[in-house]
Parts: structure tokens; C-alpha cells; sequence
């Protein structure tokens, strides 16, 4: 064979065997990212799946806070007769915390009637019904709903505490939506039966005013005492 013969020869095998490599290689990266698409469609999926799930709830959950801690826990009760100042206490009664300040938000109690005071005991307040003249259904109404017992905190001169309706007819002793009571004498035999959710911190010489009113057989006063309007100390 001559020399430039074998040279070509030589040439020829390094050729195919440079092709031959170049083959196994382009199979390897074809093959290698279908493996990776499926692994990211995979994890894609998920993340689509949990994203609105856990990223909403925090963005809710974080805009109930923002507006919760911009509402104070005092609140200011201008009556007719002067005004009372009251702390609510969330930590003990939540739920009857969240709607009062619910309540309070929405003008509920602008305008209503302390619609019963007895001395040396309570005065309440709190229907809706009181913006009409007919009393014989004061101390029957509400905002439609109850709210949860929620029965800790013991009676104490000046405690909030939320009226309802009797044992009878309200076993799970759960609260009128709207009526409360604030008391103004020793009442601890009420303790472990209502829910107490607040405390006059200032104001207590009105209370006592109010429960002092002229009153009727039915305990209403005879000269209206009003709650002009509640709302957030600033």
C-alpha cells in the first residue's frame, strides 16, 4: 500500500469514528431535557396549585390585622346625659368584641334608648326597636343574630356585658346581638351566666345618673336618655 494511500485510510476510520461520537452525544441531549420538562411541568403544577391557596389568605388574614390594630379597644358612649368611656376586651370575649366594634362602625347605636335602668343594678341599652315610639317591644330587638357565649370574666362596677334571652329558651346562654348592660351596683350573682366583654374606665357618675332616672312599672325611663353616638377614642 502506498504511504499516501494508507494516510487516506487512516483519515477515513478517524472520521467515522468522530461521526459515531458526535451521535451518542446528540441522543443524550434530546433525551435529557424531556426529563427536565416533565420535572418542571410537575412542579409547576404544584405551585399553581398551592399559590392561590396560601398567598390570599395571607394577604387577607394580613389586611384584618392592619385594620384591627387601627381600632382602639376604647370606645366613647355620648349620652343624653353625659359621656362614658369604655375599654373593650378582646382578649377575653372576641367574638362579642369584633361585633360590638362592628356595630360601633356602622352607626348602630346612634340614636338607640337606654331602654331599662334599675339602681344599684344596670342600666341597658342597645335595641333598635327604641327608635319607635311603641314600648312594648323595647328589649325585643336586634341586629337578626346571636353571638356565642363567651363567659369569663366576672361583674364588676362598671362591667359591659352582653344581655340575652333566659335559660328557657337560650340553654347555650348565647348573646343578643346588639343589647347590652353596664353595671352600676353588686351583681355577682350574675357571674358564670353572661358574658362580659368591657369596662366603664371613665364616665361612671353618668351611669349612675342614668339608673337614678324616673322610670316606669316596665323599668323604661320616662324621659328618654339616649345614646347620641359611640365611637373609637383617638
Amino acid at each position: 500500500m502506498k504511504k499516501n494511500q494508507f494516510i487516506s485510510l487512516i483519515l477515513a476510520l478517524m472520521l467515522i469514528i468522530f461521526l459515531t461520537g458526535c451521535g451518542s452525544k446528540k441522543t443524550e441531549t434530546t433525551e435529557t431535557p424531556k426529563k427536565d420538562t416533565v420535572s418542571k411541568t410537575q412542579t409547576n403544577t404544584g405551585m399553581n396549585k398551592t399559590t392561590p391557596d396560601t398567598t390570599k389568605p395571607k394577604t387577607d388574614t394580613a389586611a384584618v390585622k392592619e385594620e384591627t390594630s387601627n381600632e382602639s379597644n376604647i370606645v366613647i358612649m355620648e349620652t343624653s346625659m353625659g359621656d362614658m368611656t369604655i375599654e373593650l376586651y378582646p382578649n377575653d370575649a372576641p367574638k362579642h368584641v369584633e361585633n360590638f366594634k362592628k356595630l360601633v362602625k356602622s352607626h348602630f347605636y346612634d340614636g338607640l334608648l337606654f331602654h331599662r335602668v334599675i339602681p344599684s343594678f344596670m342600666i341597658q341599652g342597645g335595641d333598635p326597636n327604641t327608635k319607635g315610639n311603641d314600648k312594648s317591644t323595647y328589649g325585643q330587638g336586634g341586629p337578626g343574630y346571636t353571638i356565642p357565649a363567651e363567659i369569663k370574666l366576672k361583674h364588676e362596677m362598671g362591667s359591659l356585658a352582653a344581655a340575652r334571652l333566659g335559660d328557657q329558651a337560650n340553654p347555650k346562654r348565647e348573646s343578643s346581638g346588639s343589647q347590652f348592660y353596664i353595671v352600676t351596683g353588686p351583681v355577682s350573682h350574675l357571674d358564670g351566666q353572661y358574658t362580659v366583654y368591657g369596662k366603664v374606665i371613665k364616665g361612671m357618675d353618668v351611669a349612675h345618673k342614668i339608673e337614678n332616672v324616673k322610670r316606669d312599672a316596665a323599668d323604661d325611663p320616662i324621659d328618654k336618655v339616649v345614646i347620641k353616638k359611640v365611637y373609637f377614642a383617638k
